[in-house]
């Protein structure tokens, strides 16, 4: 097993996956000669050559469409959007071909793509430049959304998109290409649709995805360590298809949840997890279900402000106070 980062662990996995498959190509700006805004694809197209790592225009629906096209004829495209923001520009696409073209044509047709894009704030990257709108894709029936958190996580969500004969939508976090953890040798793709439990707990349940889901168990760490409080961590990993079972059995064991996320909190993954608690264990909440947020505002360029947006380990900290100190169990420690 050996430790990389998370941009390393992308980047071993789609040329693992080119070797393994020759319909396995790639699209993108810039990801050929300029190896990419992120560096993931650098050496592949001197490995590959032009038609498996193809530059393409600044034109998201355009090379959208094509990779749709390819896909539909028996290829596997792997896409590169540059951020996520600019997928909107490929909107069209993604919803109303990609998602739906199997169901439309009665399953005569497959659309095996993944699109892969990046998003998140405390880049400095301003407003139009630094969103997570994957709500507007885990909200399609017909896509598949996975969010993983970590470099064992990217790597098995990756392998498991590219063989998967559905488009997935492949969420990334700009805050994450630098972390590091252990990834395991070998080829096991993760099941798409199925969530990780990254630590056990008993008083109270923390669910993330992505950069939150990192947070979250940074939190967990805290707050065991400080004050004896025990969180189990529900990483979702997947957005759709959303594994509800496995976050209503933390939440019948802990009976108290706080969901973090990335994004503004109104109509957000946090409310459809939330509500879902609230279908699945009622009976067991001791506290409502309080969720984390950022600020419901277009995310400031100026740093500080940028920063006081974004939701921070400090928010989740508070959340998890607020929640036991509602049914007196903080004080007495673990139930």
């Amino acid at each position: 097993m050996a430790v990389m980062s998370y941009r390393q662990a992308l980047h071993d996995t789609l040329r693992a996956e080119m070797l393994r498959d020759p319909d396995v190509f790639l699209m993108g700006e810039e990801i050929g000669r300029f190896e990419g805004s992120y560096k993931i694809t650098a050496g592949l197209l001197d490995e590959f050559g032009p038609k498996r790592v193809r530059d393409t225009p600044i034109a998201e629906e355009g090379f959208t469409g094509a990779a749709v096209g390819a896909a539909m004829l028996g290829l596997r495209p792997v896409v590169e959007i540059m951020t996520i923001n600019f997928s909107l520009l490929a909107l069209d696409q993604i919803v109303n071909h990609a998602a739906k073209i199997y169901g439309m044509f009665g399953g005569q047709r497959s659309v095996p793509m993944v699109i892969r894009t990046p998003g998140g704030g405390g880049q400095q990257l301003a407003a139009t430049h630094s969103q997570n709108v994957e709500l507007f894709y885990a909200f399609t029936p017909g896509l598949k959304v996975v969010a993983p958190s970590s470099p064992a996580d990217a790597k098995a969500l990756l392998l498991a998109s590219i063989r998967d004969n559905d488009p997935v939508l492949f969420l990334e976090n700009l805050a994450l290409y630098n972390t590091k953890g252990e990834v395991p040798d070998g080829d096991q793709p993760a099941e798409i649709g199925r969530a990780a439990v990254t630590r056990e707990g008993t008083d109270i349940t923390l669910v993330a995805y992505s950069r939150m889901a990192h947070v979250a168990l940074q939190v967990a760490e805290k707050l065991a360590s400080e004050e004896g409080i025990s969180a189990e961590v529900v990483d979702l990993r997947s957005l759709r298809p959303l594994d509800r079972p496995t976050i209503i059995e933390s939440v019948k064991k802990t009976s108290c949840a706080v969901v973090l996320e990335d994004d503004w909190l109104t109509y957000g993954i946090g409310a459809e997890v939330a509500a879902s608690i609230s279908d699945g264990a009622f009976d067991y909440l001791d506290a409502p279900v309080r969720r984390v947020a950022m600020a419901e505002v277009p995310l400031p360029y100026a740093k500080s402000l940028e920063l006081a947006a974004l939701p921070s380990a400090n928010d989740a900290v508070t959340a998890v106070h607020q929640t036991l100190d509602a049914v007196g169990r903080r004080s007495v420690g673990a139930h």
